[in-house]
């Protein structure tokens, strides 16, 4: 298993000033828009975009 991937872009802005947030695991900052967001993965879905 690989390391955990980390966001390239804000996105809000686009940009890539991004860093760790305090708050929770899985949580960054962008220091360009001075927003914060945190990301979560919700599965993996089968190729071909089936719903079934």
């Amino acid at each position: 298993m690989s390391e955990r991937a980390v966001p390239f872009h804000c996105p809000f802005c686009g940009e890539g000033d991004l860093w760790p947030h305090e708050a929770a695991h899985g949580s960054w900052e962008c220091r360009s828009c001075l927003r914060a967001f945190s990301l979560k993965m919700l599965g993996m879905v089968r190729p071909g975009g089936d719903r079934a």
